[in-house]
């Protein structure tokens, strides 16, 4: 096995036991009675797979980029990636990831069972939302940072937006048709995310960089000649998908990743543009079902931005915006959760 570190790297980390799941012929690293990681072995005990757990998005991601890295080996492929042990992957990488999927299944466990798992008897040192004995720092997610943007109630209120910067690309359409201009931006847009959170793998410095969880996917929708939106004529819609930058990401950290992308993946990223967008004042709300029940959550939106003294103030400029928090691919309809935001200025 090219990796002959990952034992001891493993056992160092705080909570951490080992054992041998017979049936399966797999070495098992776990916390807490969970397993984070995994070294399968074949018929004749040699490393074929190393199993981690991954946040989906991330996972997609770097299953395009690295050959070596794959779906989870008889395991759930959405969480879960399986690493070939003498592949090309390089040894720093392979310990970010690992470091990560025993934060991720650390994580999942409560505040005391977190202390209980890393031999800490008090929260003396948590009062920075961090534990001590050895846990890194989760990764700042805009989520749950900025619930006020990304976590409203299913109830509309007013809200508002700074300006931000944001990956983009433009297109119309059908989204839903195959092979769709909205399809391909997707994919583009999370090429560029992910070449910039990687970036300090690849020797490229951003100065004041974090480590954080890619925001979610947004867009803004319109038509020409219409008044707000109209689900029933898909085909004729406009739109910008958009991923939010991290305020330290510059406009020459990005054209280094399109460069860096464009080489690497060897597709052309032209359609993909540095935006900034002042978004401010609008209402929004959370939205919960599919995409073509949201006319009756816009409605509600509409009544009590008149009942509030708002107008609405969609424009060639201000949009109808959505943001996913769901994957419409691995979420039933019914559960989808979406925010939709809308212009307002006061009447």
């Amino acid at each position: 096995m090219k990796y002959p570190w990952i034992d001891e790297y493993l056992q160092n980390k705080p909570g951490v036991t080992k054992d041998l799941q017979k049936d399966w012929n797999w070495i098992r690293y776990q916390i807490g009675g969970k397993m984070f990681a995994a070294v399968c072995l074949d018929k004749d005990n040699q490393p074929y797979y190393i199993t981690l757990k991954l946040e989906p998005s991330e996972g997609d991601f770097l299953r395009a980029q690295y050959p070596d890295i794959v779906p989870g080996y008889y395991m759930n492929k959405v969480h879960w990636n399986s690493v070939k042990p003498d592949g090309e992957l390089p040894d720093e990488l392979l310990k970010d990831l690992l470091d990560k999927s025993w934060q991720l299944v650390l994580h999942g466990f409560s505040r005391k069972k977190q202390l209980e798992i890393l031999g800490e008897t008090s929260p003396a040192n948590t009062s920075s939302g961090t534990l001590a004995a050895g846990a890194k720092k989760k990764s700042f997610d805009y989520k749950k940072e900025y619930k006020e943007f990304y976590l409203p109630k299913t109830k509309p209120s007013i809200v508002e937006i700074p300006p931000m910067n944001y990956i983009a690309v433009r297109g119309k359409g059908d989204p839903n048709a195959e092979n769709s201009e909205y399809k391909s931006s997707i994919g583009l847009l999370y090429a560029i995310a992910f070449t910039i959170k990687m970036s300090r793998k690849t020797g490229h410095t951003i100065e004041g960089f974090f480590d954080y969880v890619v925001p979610p996917l947004e867009g803004f929708w319109w038509q020409e000649h219409t008044k707000g939106i109209d689900y029933s004529r898909k085909d004729t819609f406009q739109f910008i998908s958009l991923i939010r930058l991290p305020d330290f990401v510059t406009k020459d950290d990005f054209d280094w990743a399109i460069q860096t992308a464009s080489v690497k993946k060897n597709m052309d990223f032209s359609k993909v543009e540095f935006m900034t967008y002042n978004e401010g004042l609008c209402v929004q709300c959370m939205h919960i079902g599919s995409y073509d029940s949201e006319p009756d959550t816009v409605s509600q939106m509409h009544a009590y931005i008149t009942a509030h003294g708002y107008a609405l103030d969609i424009t060639d400029e201000r949009y109808h915006h959505e943001i996913y928090l769901s994957d419409a691919r691995k979420v039933s309809p019914e559960k989808l959760k979406t925010v939709i935001r809308h212009p307002v200025k006061p009447r």
